[in-house]
Order: C-alpha cells, then structure tokens, then sequence
C-alpha cells in the first residue's frame, strides 16, 4: 500500500523557510516580493508602450538609471519618482492605508 504524501499550502511553505507572518525576515521577503512586482509591472508598461527606459526617465524627469533601478529594484525610489513613472504611462494609482484599525485611501 502507497504512503500517502502529506500536502502543504503555500503559506505554510513560506512560513516554515523564509518565517512567519512579523517576523523580521518575512517582512523583508514580502517588502521585496512587492518591490520586484512593481519593477516587473513598470517594465511591462513601459514595453508595452514602446518605450525605452531613456523615453521613460525623460518623461518623468530622471535618468535612465533610475528607470532601469525601479524595474529591477536595485535602490531606492522616492514614492515621487514611482507616481511620476505611473502617471507617465498613464496608469491609475490608488493607495490605501491601514493604521491601527483606520483605513485610508488616496488617489494622487
């Protein structure tokens, strides 16, 4: 008779590598996943619209280099410049916020 194989969701997975839901080094994956995102959905836009990453940053008032930071989150970005790169591609930016049980949302 087969043994069956004990199935774990994703969430138990990331839990027992990277840590649980607080902690120091989950924060970071999930700080990091977010960023790498962002980069990727830029990037993708950015494509889409043909457009280099010099098309890009003299749209938004900053140097290839930065583009090419954002997309592939190797330092830091102001909020300014990511509002700047989404409403140079003309994309819809919404923000909510949740702090100590109160929730705000803003649309720049």
């Amino acid at each position: 008779m087969k043994q069956k194989l004990k199935t774990y969701t994703l969430d138990e997975v990331i839990d027992q590598s990277i840590g649980k839901r607080g902690s120091p080094a989950r924060e970071q994956f999930e700080h990091d996943l977010q960023m790498e995102i962002l980069g990727d959905l830029i990037k993708k836009a950015r494509n889409e619209r043909q457009l280099s990453q010099e098309d890009l940053g003299r749209l938004v008032g900053v140097q290839k280099a930065q583009i090419s930071r954002l997309e592939n989150h190797t330092g830091n970005v102001t909020l300014n410049t990511i509002l700047k790169v989404f409403n140079a591609l003309k994309a819809s930016v919404k923000f909510s916020i949740e702090l100590d049980g109160e929730r705000l949302s803003l649309v720049p």
